[in-house]
């Protein structure tokens, strides 16, 4: 069975049955939790594609955003995504914040089947974390009204991914977990 996902006002035929599942959403949702949580479950792998990036260049996200810019840590994280991509063995991929954003990392996330989900959490909870993290932790968390406009920007993008899963106070990253283990495998 295929999908057809319009990314930039490009059709992108999806083929399900990917080894991946992809955890996207805000900076702060639960991603890396929930899919350290869910790993097990599928008896898969799980790889933080944020600690693959500083692995890679020896330095913090916000290191390198500082010293290279922005861009440069896009094109860094492009090229770690194809990487792990690449990896014949099945992962639940947990993506940066920004990454499923980018078109070019979706259409490959999309080309090579990814099953995608998108951790639906709201800007208040996500902000919390961010505060809870501290200052400098999220780089592009300047303040709450900056924050707060990324979240809403981004929204359209992470509602392309195929599986929504919402999350609140009140849902453990092991519950989340579940809930995408039981849809992960209906869908199949």
């Amino acid at each position: 069975m295929s999908r057809v996902l319009q990314i930039s006002g490009i059709s992108v035929h999806t083929v399900k049955g990917s080894n991946h599942i992809v955890i996207t959403g805000f900076m702060a949702s639960g991603k890396t939790s929930v899919a350290r949580a869910l790993a097990p479950r599928l008896n898969m792998s799980m790889i933080d594609l944020d600690e693959v990036v500083f692995q890679r260049a020896q330095r913090s996200i916000a290191e390198i955003i500082a010293q290279y810019g922005e861009e440069y840590f896009r094109l860094l994280e492009t090229s770690v995504l194809e990487q792990t991509l690449g990896d014949k063995n099945p992962n639940v991929v947990a993506l940066g914040g920004g990454t499923w954003v980018e078109n070019r990392n979706c259409k490959l996330i999309t080309l090579r089947g990814c099953t995608t989900v998108w951790l639906d959490v709201p800007f208040e909870l996500c902000w919390q974390r961010i505060k809870e993290a501290g200052p400098g932790a999220r780089p592009l968390a300047r303040n709450y009204h900056q924050t707060f406009k990324l979240y809403v920007e981004r929204q359209p993008a992470y509602a392309q991914a195929m599986i929504r899963i919402g999350g609140d106070h009140h849902k453990t990253a092991s519950e989340l977990a579940n809930e995408i283990a039981e849809r992960y495998k209906d869908d199949r």
